[in-house]
Formats: C-alpha cells, structure tokens, sequence
C-alpha cells in the first residue's frame, strides 16, 4: 500500500475555497517553499498534530451546514461548524505554529454514505496522515475511509489536483 498521496492532474479548487481566500488572504497566499518536501515527523510534531486535531475536534460543535457550494462558508475557529471549518482550523493552528504550507493540504473526499467531506493531509516523510473530525485517530491517508477527490498542491495551494489510485 503506498504510504504517501499520488497527485494526479490539475483541477478546479472547491468555489467555497476561492472564497475562502478572499476572506481570509493569509491563508491562501504562496509561501516560501519548504525545500524538503514532506516534513520530519519528529516527536514535537507528532505532539502538535495530535494536539491540534484533539483542540479543534473538540472546540468546534458540529453543524451540519448544506447550503450547496455557492453559499458555503469555511470559517477559522468559529463556535459551530461542519467539516470545512475543523479542516481550514486545523491547518490554521498548525501553519501558526511553524508547519509549512506544502506539508499541510486541504483535501476533499466522499464518504461511504456519498457525502462531500473535508479533511487535512499531512505530508510526512514517513507518510501522509489525515486529520478529520470525524475521527479523533489520526491515520494513514491510505486507511481512511473515502474516495479521494481533489487536494490543494503542495507547491502552490491556490492550485487544486485530483489524487491518483491508491494501486498497490
């Protein structure tokens, strides 16, 4: 089973996400890129993922927020929220507390039950995790229970890609 995401070919970014960006510009700006790819998964990591995914699984009382994707709205930090909030979070805490842009990807996939769903991807160089709110594990992008869609690029997360087969 293959241990990191496989991009596959460039695609539109989710509409909720461009206006994301107008409202919040920080957070979809290009930052300087982190030149060794995947991160290190040193202790100190380990420890700000698990305590950030716990953080915002917890701060957030989860509203389910249909609106359709012309009026979606992905808020930082809000009170009550679905899960593009506990994803656009979650990358949020972790980009104010030194990760780099490239190893944290803003990632859509289908659940079982075929709904659209969002969730952090985590570059390491022993793997990709996912952060989700659905689940206070973190776990292998590869033992996560969806169909991948798309992802934000690591090199420029203004950009979307779809995610190739998971093969073998």
């Amino acid at each position: 089973m293959n241990q990191h995401i496989q991009f596959g070919t460039p695609t539109l970014p989710p509409m909720a996400y461009t206006m994301f960006c107008l409202r919040y510009g920080d957070e979809c700006r290009r930052r300087p890129l982190f030149r060794g790819g995947a991160v290190r998964l040193t202790d100190k990591r380990w420890a700000d993922l698990k305590l950030v995914n716990q953080t915002v699984n917890r701060s957030i009382i989860p509203e389910n927020q249909e609106l359709g994707p012309v009026v979606e709205t992905w808020l930082i930090n809000p009170d009550r929220g679905d899960c593009n909030d506990y994803a656009v979070s979650k990358r949020h805490e972790l980009l104010n507390r030194g990760w780099p842009a490239g190893a944290l990807l803003l990632s859509e996939v289908v659940t079982k039950l075929g709904k659209h769903h969002l969730v952090v991807v985590v570059r390491t160089r022993s793997g990709t995790l996912v952060l989700d709110n659905l689940t206070p594990q973190i776990k292998p992008w590869a033992r996560a229970p969806y169909r991948w869609v798309r992802s934000q690029m690591p090199n420029n997360p203004q950009l979307w890609t779809t995610i190739a087969d998971l093969g073998e």
